[in-house]
């Protein structure tokens, strides 16, 4: 007897045979093709798509098989299809044309314009249920990513004669969707303030009523994640997961916006090695080794992993090794992250062509500009990637992509790049309010006029004391050069009667250019020319009255500017040192002006930056003339809290006049741990030491004290704008000085 699972299998396998027979047995051959129901398809095209030619044998399966790819074509909207006596018939409905497409319920042309570029169905195409649907869901997207979050999205057909139509889209877009709240939650260990300072995503406060950030953008939030795990990694968190971030509804207009941090024990540099080819030279990687040394047993640092690449990219281009790929090995041995910085060199290739796309507005040569390959050069992977980050940092883009494909050639590569442009031009406006007056200021700035990469500048300020204004244009890649040209216009009223016994009127320009003169040096030369009318109060001592009147000046000015912070917002190290000089030319008063200033900042310890400062400025004449009243100096306020601005130094009668030479040293290191629970408040201890001295009519008005002050700052971003505190204590001065306990200051910009 047969085992009955043998007999089920045996049964079910015929039954498979006996269908597979009948399918053979109803299959035809087809000899003859007949398309009936098209309009605007020709036969011979739907034929071709339903992949079927004469002498082919036609089963059921096949059948199915023709529906699908007939259907797949969407320019049908219905299909069928059948076989007799060799005869195949395909009987179709063609879907209508669409003659235009109108979109109602957005004003705005730049969010229309964005919303059409993803749309599938356009004039003159055929009409598709499945692509209206993938239609309606691109528009929604757009619209989420301008924080359009409430958008409804209907769509109606307008039918017309000859199977055409009107396809019309009813957007009704709603308010923009605003982060109300932005919250961190697991193992975060920064302040709320902090992580919210690292991201571009902001709560909604109405003075900023012109930045796009306060409202849900899809994109910035995924940037976000990136901006924190890259702070997490250069804090030394190497293993930090951002798992999830989300929006919650509040209500039907706001959203809270909450970020998932894991963040696992921080890891510290172990030992670094560095593997070199056979043939290169260890004798120039010296530095490395220096460097390596250093940094063990300090938290691990995304950035410096990056600083040592960089380093690596200079030495080996300046050695002539163009061909290299460059690898990081990790090996984490209990707190420690032990790492291999691998050297290869590979077979030379050279860059056949560099293409680049999406520049509707900017010029190409700006952006050739900052590619620092060329066409022809051998390819090198790191002077690739410098490039990209060159054109990043133009901030002309939304987003910059690089591809590299090989060429025609065995040994040549093709550079695609592909750019995504953003709006480059800023309108802004402040209000300032504060112990020592009320101030305004408003302007216009473009960033890439006409898509030629200049800068255009102009703005206007105002004060109890002060009206100023000015125009700066500047062409950093002048005559597609790495030197710019810069052209700055102004002109100011500078109100000092009740304080320093004159007023001055000035209006000039100037005309320079800067270039970067080695790494992280730039070296600007520009000659400056000034016409000044100074109006002296009639209380004023004789010396100051004999400087009543006009003046011109032309000054040759140069300035020097190395800068090695680790970054230019929220710096933690690193330092930036400037020298500036103005040497007369053609003067009514030939002073010579130098002004020295050295910053360096370092984090003693977990979110803890401490900076200390060094100010030293001259005004002299060279001909031996007293130097005019609006070129004499004053300690800047910030650089001298506990005393007033400008009433400190010599006087003369009930004027202070300045000098001829001011200096200031400046410590400060902000306390992280106090008011730790309190969001949006940074507290800051100071201690400031400064002189003035220097007056050449009256050596008699001079004073030997050295000023000094300790004190805590308090920088509080409230509802209304941006707040800070002074609290400070004059330890030592001089008996004509007014000093100032408290001050605050309170403004905006909008």
């Amino acid at each position: 007897m047969f085992n009955p699972i043998y007999r089920f299998r045996l049964i079910i396998l015929s039954l498979f045979i006996f269908i597979l027979l009948m399918n053979n047995l109803k299959a035809e051959i087809v000899n003859q093709i007949i398309v009936e129901g098209n309009n605007r398809v020709s036969p011979d095209t739907v034929i071709m798509f339903s992949g079927v030619s004469l002498n082919d044998d036609l089963s059921e399966d096949n059948l199915n098989q023709v529906l699908k790819q007939l259907y797949g074509s969407n320019f049908f909207e219905s299909v069928s299809v059948k076989i007799e006596n060799n005869i195949l018939k395909i009987n179709v409905k063609e879907y209508p044309i669409i003659q235009n497409v109108i979109y109602e319920g957005i004003k705005s042309s730049e969010i229309l314009e964005d919303v059409k570029s993803e749309v599938n169905l356009k004039s003159r195409s055929s009409f598709n249920e499945i692509l209206l649907i993938k239609d309606k869901e691109s528009i929604s997207t757009k619209l989420k990513a301008r924080g359009y979050y409430f958008a409804d999205i209907d769509t109606s057909v307008e039918e017309l004669s000859d199977n055409k139509i009107n396809l019309i889209f009813n957007i009704a877009i709603g308010k923009k969707a605003k982060i109300k709240k932005i919250s961190f939650i697991g193992n975060k260990i920064y302040k709320d303030k902090k992580l919210k300072s690292i991201i571009l995503s902001e709560e909604y406060k109405f003075w900023k009523f012109l930045s796009g950030k306060k409202f849900l953008n899809e994109a910035m939030i995924d940037y976000d994640r990136r901006l924190l795990k890259n702070f997490y990694l250069n804090k030394g968190f190497f293993n930090v997961v951002i798992k999830s971030s989300f929006a919650k509804m509040i209500n039907d207009q706001e959203f809270e916006l909450v970020f998932n941090i894991e963040a696992n024990p921080k890891l510290y540099f172990g030992k670094l090695k560095l593997n070199l080819p056979t043939d290169f030279s260890e004798s120039n990687y010296e530095s490395l080794n220096k460097f390596f040394n250093k940094l063990e047993n300090e938290p691990y640092s995304l950035y410096n992993v990056e600083n040592i690449l960089e380093k690596i990219e200079i030495i080996t281009v300046n050695e002539q090794y163009e061909s290299i790929k460059a690898t990081v090995k990790e090996n984490i041995v209990d707190n420690k992250i032990n790492i291999s910085f691998n050297i290869e060199e590979n077979e030379k290739t050279f860059i056949e062509r560099i293409n680049i796309f999406g520049n509707n507005i900017t010029k190409e040569t700006v952006i050739r500009n900052q590619i620092e390959i060329d066409e022809g050069d051998p390819f090198n992977s790191i002077l690739y990637t410098k490039s990209l980050n060159n054109i990043k940092s133009l901030n002309f883009f939304d987003s910059v992509e690089g591809e590299v494909l090989d060429g025609k050639e065995y040994n040549s590569k093709i550079i695609n790049i592909s750019l995504k442009e953003k709006a480059t031009g800023e309108i802004f406006a402040g209000v300032g309010t504060g112990t020592g007056g009320s101030n305004v200021s408003f302007g216009v700035k473009e960033n890439n006029y006409l898509g030629s990469g200049v800068l255009v500048d102009s703005n206007l300020s105002l004060s109890e004391t002060k009206v100023k204004g000015k125009l700066f244009i500047s062409n950093p890649n002048y005559k597609n050069s790495d030197k710019s040209i810069n052209l700055s216009i102004e002109s100011s009223v500078v109100d000092q009667l009740s304080t320093s016994g004159y007023k001055s009127n000035v209006t000039g320009f100037s005309l320079g250019t800067d270039f970067e003169y080695l790494d992280d040096l730039r070296f600007g030369i520009s000659t400056k020319n000034l016409i000044e009318k100074i109006t002296v109060d009639s209380k004023a001592s004789n010396k100051q009255k004999k400087q009543e009147g006009n003046y011109f000046d032309n000054f040759l000015g140069m300035d020097f500017n190395y800068d090695k912070r680790n970054q230019k917002f929220e710096t933690t190290s690193g330092f930036f040192s400037n020298y500036s000089v103005d040497i007369p030319i053609l003067s009514d008063t030939n002073t010579l002006m130098n002004s020295y200033n050295y910053k360096i900042f370092k984090e003693l310890y977990e979110d803890n930056v401490s900076t200390l400062s060094f100010l030293i400025s001259s005004s002299t004449s060279i001909s031996g003339d007293n130097v005019k009243l609006s070129e004499r100096l004053y300690i800047p306020a910030r650089k001298l809290r506990g005393f007033e601005a400008g009433k400190v130094g010599p006087k003369d009668g009930s004027d202070y006049v300045g000098g001829n030479y001011i200096s200031s040293i400046n410590a400060t290191s902000t306390l992280p741990y106090f008011l730790e629970n309190v969001q949006n408040v940074d507290i800051v201890m100071f201690a400031d030491v400064g002189n003035i001295w220097g007056v050449d009519y009256n050596s008699s008005l001079e004073t030997d004290e050295i000023r000094s002050s300790v004190g805590l700052g308090l920088d509080w971003l409230t509802a209304i704008g941006p707040l800070t505190f002074s609290l400070a204590h004059p330890i030592t001065k001089a008996d004509s000085d007014v000093t100032e306990t408290f001050r605050f200051n309170l403004g905006t910009s909008f």
